[in-house]
């Protein structure tokens, strides 16, 4: 038992024969579900009744009703729910409701140009490169493409179709251009506007940074958003999406239509745990302004960028009341960074296991939460937040104390 703690205050256990060993596992688990998944499929509908793609086929409805000349339906639960059955030849599947703001059309036209699997491939396909980019240039070093494409939330991401490998790929990469092109950075933060809910911390850490250039670029980018969604699908999709918005805040979020154990957050772990709306949203906001002010320090100050990076993209998942287990890929990019300030600075005690449990919490987080109220996934995000602040104190009072390996 005292070697086995040794071993985790140390991280000598994680060797890089064992990392690359431990991906390559998970990887060939994973194909090999994958393909027997799809093999038992029924028309593109699995063994439970759902889509292959599950949540990607709301996406795809919604495409093909913008193909039809009515984008505002898809936030219509019933309309949205009736063009799912439709691109499944009307056979029955669950409801997979399209919460997105106007300007996310536009992948789901592109995505709904050609059949659904198809669809479904090619925006895994391109949002994976684009994630396994951004993650080897983060962390430029030969076993990242294995790492990054073996984490766990990759699978989860895969598994729903859904749009984690994008939100990634944007906060990461524009967190790798801040400093050599701000104004890249920016747009590529103005195209985060897709998801907003991840943006509420990010204008925090710009104005504390004093980052102006790319605060402008990333207002510029979603007003060229807003005024080209406007001129092509009109003011009444953005009423319609509004009117959504309600929808979306009371059955998903408050009453837990997703389910509490798909949410990562401290909301959801307080409505798991029985508290009632009010308490949750104020653990949440406490959480979110305690996050928040932990972040305008940081960036403030003038700790490694690599902690501000980190810190930047594990706060802005604790931030949210609806982050779901497949969002956890933007968990890699907290990783990354701090991998890369460990690796320059040296690891404190216990830092190495922690990194890679979170590498592999993404896998338990769901199941664990449902079996046991435990919400794992909250718990590695806030540790790793916490981690990354004590990284950034020691980084300005004395040199981290363990040599890089």
């Amino acid at each position: 038992m005292t070697h086995f703690w040794q071993g985790l205050r140390s991280g000598e256990w994680l060797t890089p024969t064992r990392a690359r060993g431990y991906s390559l596992v998970v990887l060939a688990i994973c194909a090999v579900a994958a393909i027997g998944w799809i093999a038992l499929s029924d028309g593109l509908i699995d063994r439970n009744g759902k889509p292959i793609g599950t949540d990607f086929s709301n996406v795809y409805a919604a495409g093909s009703l913008t193909w039809q000349g009515r984008p505002a339906d898809a936030y219509q639960p019933d309309l949205q729910h009736a063009a799912e059955k439709a691109v499944f030849g009307g056979r029955e599947v669950p409801f997979y409701g399209w919460h997105y703001p106007p300007f996310f059309f536009a992948v789901a036209v592109l995505v709904a140009a050609v059949p659904y699997g198809w669809g479904l491939a090619i925006w895994l396909a391109a949002s994976f490169a684009f994630y396994l980019a951004v993650m080897r240039a983060i962390l430029p070093r030969p076993e990242t493409w294995l790492i990054a494409a073996a984490f766990p939330a990759v699978v989860v991401n895969v598994g729903h179709g859904q749009n984690g490998f994008l939100t990634a790929a944007l906060l990461g990469g524009a967190l790798h251009l801040l400093d050599r092109r701000p104004w890249l950075a920016g747009v590529l933060i103005g195209c985060l506007a897709y998801k907003p809910q991840f943006g509420v911390l990010i204008p925090v850490a710009l104005l504390a940074g004093g980052r102006w250039s790319t605060i402008a670029a990333a207002a510029a980018t979603v007003a060229a958003l807003v005024a080209v969604s406007l001129a092509t699908l009109g003011v009444g999709v953005w009423q319609a999406f509004a009117d959504s918005m309600n929808f979306t805040q009371v059955v998903v979020l408050e009453q837990g239509g997703t389910g509490w154990e798909k949410i990562q957050s401290i909301f959801s772990a307080a409505r798991m745990w029985g508290a009632g709306i009010p308490l949750a949203y104020a653990a949440q906001i406490a959480l979110a302004l305690m996050v928040a002010a932990c972040l305008a320090w940081l960036w403030r100050s003038d700790a490694a960028f690599e902690l501000k990076a980190s810190a930047l993209a594990s706060g802005s998942l604790l931030a949210t009341p609806y982050v779901l287990d497949y969002d956890l890929v933007v968990l890699s990019v907290a990783i990354a960074y701090l991998a890369r300030h460990g690796r320059r600075r040296g690891f404190e005690p216990f830092e190495i296991s922690l990194l890679a449990a979170a590498w592999l919490a993404p896998l338990l987080s769901r199941g664990i939460a449902g079996a046991s109220g435990i919400p794992l996934g909250l718990v590695v995000l806030l540790l790793t937040f916490g981690c990354t602040m004590r990284r950034a104190v020691g980084d300005q009072q004395e040199p981290m104390r363990r040599p890089t390996r």
